[in-house]
């Protein structure tokens, strides 16, 4: 379902776009509220006077400056959240998603709940019929995860006509010692993003599908090699299919 057709709301989240120079914007997330304010580089925005307009308009700050106001897309939202770990980035997940084959009513694990930018994508594609576990060492960034999560859901409901699926379950605990938590669980796929996914593959993979997907997120190629050793060397059943670098690259088209 997409976005209510109305004004903004109260709660809800707005993005706004603000012009700077040679064609570059700057983006600022906010979530409205009757007494807020927005404070970007081109002025103060009262919340006041961006509740009630349509999206797609174009206000002034105090400063005489123009924005334009929309809802965030679910990419830009997690590229401006609040952060406590490195996220995986929209391009990346995308990659990641396709790899796992996701569909509606998928049970998938992910390790490394970070700041909750995999999850968002992982609950998604699975729907209202699936389930995201999502496991985490760090109690801060479980916490942060959530954070996020709920944020997210919460503005959603009020800006779009339906709820956001409350289908992923945030673990505090290592991946390593979740064994007989996985013993009665049957996953589709499987993502992994943490330092060492070699240590998780030994209790994942009792709990995987046959021919499920296991995908892993690693930032060098050094983590690919020692990955593939630990998989030679423990004997484990996988087969390693594609090893790729997600690469995106913007342009910039202006009248000559």
């Amino acid at each position: 379902a997409g976005p209510r057709s109305g004004p903004f709301r109260a709660g809800e989240l707005a993005l706004a776009e603000v012009p700077r120079k040679n064609n570059w914007t700057l983006k600022v997330l906010c979530r409205l509220a009757a007494e807020a304010v927005l404070s970007s580089p081109g002025g103060l925005l009262p919340h006041r006077d961006i509740i009630g307009q349509l999206p797609g308009q174009m206000l002034r700050t105090s400063a005489g400056k123009r924005l334009l106001l929309r809802r965030p897309s679910l990419d830009e939202y997690v590229l401006l959240m609040p952060r406590g770990a490195t996220i995986a980035y929209p391009k990346d997940v995308s990659a990641l998603l396709m790899m796992m084959d996701i569909h509606p009513g998928d049970i998938v694990l992910e390790t490394g709940s970070g700041s909750g930018a995999m999850s968002l994508f992982l609950s998604r594609a699975v729907g209202p019929k699936g389930r995201v576990l999502s496991y985490e060492i760090r109690e801060d960034h479980h916490n942060l995860a959530k954070k996020n999560y709920r944020h997210w859901r919460s503005a959603w409901e009020i800006g779009h006509t339906d709820e956001w699926p409350d289908n992923v379950e945030f673990i505090l605990k290592d991946i390593s010692t979740a064994a007989a938590d996985l013993k009665s669980v049957t996953l589709d796929a499987v993502v992994l993003d943490m330092l060492n996914p070699q240590c998780a593959l030994p209790v994942v993979h009792p709990s995987l599908k046959q021919g499920g997907v296991c995908a892993v997120y690693l930032a060098n190629i050094t983590q690919v090699i020692d990955l593939l050793a630990r998989i030679r060397s423990c004997k484990l059943p996988f087969l390693c299919e594609r090893i790729i670098e997600v690469t995106h690259r913007s342009w910039s088209v202006l009248p000559a």
